[in-house]
């Protein structure tokens, strides 16, 4: 008896869903995919327009993408909000309510990999001869756009389109979208439309909801200076920042790549560091940079107030000639469309087991960190960070679609709960939780064996794993960094003879 394949809708035309759209399409289902904006890419899409700043602090993480699309404050200090469909009395113009609709991502104009292009190739399409190890934002994009056009996925790509709203009713998923109708310049329209699907796959990336900290007076500089503070998510290119002093707050990765643009035009940089397990070492930072301590406040600004402005240490240092903030903090995990698997007001240790999303740090309550244990109908791909991310996302598109499509079987659900169990328990709650540092090739190696077991049974195709080349390519890489890392330790341990 033929199997029923399903009909799939998936949410984003990031890499992710791009390369699980052509996976399950290959697999027989049917695909619909959901993309706000006009272009696939999502991350590696380089728009220089700047997306709109988040809210000082940051809202909860289920709101955490409202932003203010107008950088007045009110009388009392709070940023204004305004309706998309622009029947607010203070309804902004249209191109406003367009870059809210679907913001810009993160990405810079000097942006590059830091994974060589050999690691992160999608199976069966080569990068474009002639570019190098590590290319910049827009080779990635077009790689992106390629492949969709090469497979097909652009003919089942709704663009322009948001999904407002997912929930279950029966044994379906009703997705709620509204769709972004342009007219003519600051002119368009917005319209609703709700479908109907057996299996979601869930693929908006992790690098929307802006994460900004309740430091105190970094809401009142905000309000008093907005052009003088910005989160690293609207960060373009270095050439506004020529000859100032530069805060960046957050020593991860994007602070230190914005620090080394900004090397050639700042006058000084200053990288405010917490100490967290994910700062990159100092010394990847440019000669102008140094590394301070986290800020313990702002000193509160007047409006007329020209001369930089003072932020106070927690180690008691004193900054007084700071002009520009760059808010490095990163971003919430955070599904706005499915509001009610958030419980904003949980701690992250103190997840139930349906809960999706607590404080923004992890997704909780999924089996390999892709299917939603107490109804698997619903999956995520490209939640965790640290590895090759094309080819590895790659591997989890491939499992959903063996899974969707009926060639691979899951576990119960009590033994789904078992092993995610272990795992909390082994890597503890958040940010760690979905870290793949040293453990990307045994989980794919993990995925491809099961997915294959099963296929084995019904049809004898068999999925292939990363090869022996590309696992001592990576090894390579990786003892570069721990080789880069103990040479680091070596110093300071001489330091402190």
């Amino acid at each position: 008896m033929a199997i029923k394949l399903p009909r799939v809708a998936i949410i984003g035309a990031g890499l992710s869903g791009v390369v699980s759209a052509k996976h399950l399409k290959y697999s027989g289902a049917e695909v619909v995919v959901y993309e706000r904006s006009s272009k696939s890419g999502g991350n590696w899409v380089y728009d220089d327009r700047k997306a709109p700043e988040p809210i000082y602090p940051s809202l909860d993480p289920s709101r955490a993408e409202l932003a203010s699309i107008d950088s007045e404050a009110t009388s009392n200090g709070e940023q204004k909000q305004f309706s998309l469909n622009g029947d607010h009395e203070n309804s902004p113009k249209f191109d406003k309510i367009e870059l809210a609709y679907a913001p810009p991502g993160p990405a810079y104009d000097g942006l590059t990999t830091n994974v060589p292009t050999n690691l992160q190739e999608l199976k069966g399409y080569p990068w474009p001869e002639g570019n190098e190890q590590f290319v910049n934002v827009r080779v990635c994009g077009e790689y992106i756009q390629s492949y969709s056009r090469e497979f097909g996925i652009e003919q089942v790509t709704k663009y322009d389109t948001r999904v407002e709203k997912v929930e279950k009713r029966g044994d379906k998923w009703r997705v709620l979208s509204t769709t972004l109708l342009l007219e003519g310049p600051n002119k368009g329209d917005i319209t609703s439309n709700s479908d109907e699907f057996d299996r979601v796959v869930v693929a908006n990336g992790h690098y929307h909801a802006s994460k900004v900290p309740d430091t105190p007076g970094l809401k009142d500089w905000k309000y008093t200076w907005p052009d003088r503070v910005q989160h690293s998510k609207s960060y373009r290119t270095p050439d506004e920042f020529k000859d100032q002093n530069i805060l960046l707050i957050g020593a991860g990765v994007s602070s230190t790549d914005i620090a080394r643009e900004l090397s050639r035009v700042a006058n000084k940089i200053y990288q405010s560091s917490r100490g967290g397990p994910y700062d990159l070492p100092i010394e990847l930072l440019p000669a102008v940079a140094s590394r301070v301590a986290e800020v313990a406040h702002f000193e509160r600004p007047t409006k007329d107030q020209i001369k930089p402005g003072y932020v106070t240490l927690k180690d008691g240092q004193i900054l007084t000639d700071i002009d520009r903030v760059i808010v490095c903090t990163g971003y919430h995990f955070s599904l706005p469309f499915l509001r009610s698997f958030h419980s904003d007001s949980t701690a992250v240790d103190k997840a139930n087991d349906t809960v999706l999303v607590t404080d923004g740090t992890q997704m909780h309550n999924l089996h390999k960190d892709l299917f939603y244990i107490p109804d698997p109908t619903i999956a995520f791909v490209g939640v965790p960070f640290y590895t090759a991310t094309f080819s590895f996302f790659e591997f989890q598109a491939i499992a959903v679609a063996a899974v969707f499509s009926g060639r691979a079987s899951l576990p119960t659900e009590d033994e789904m709960r078992t092993a995610y169990r272990e795992r909390v328990q082994r890597k503890g709650s958040g940010r760690a939780f979905h870290d793949m540092k040293g453990e990307e090739a045994a989980y794919v190696k993990d995925l491809v064996e099961w997915v294959n077991s099963d296929a084995q049974l019904i049809d004898g195709r068999k999925v292939v794993g990363h090869s022996k080349e590309w696992l001592e390519q990576r090894e390579v890489l990786r003892e570069t960094f721990l080789k880069f890392l103990a040479a680091k330790e070596s110093r300071e341990r001489e330091k402190n003879l």
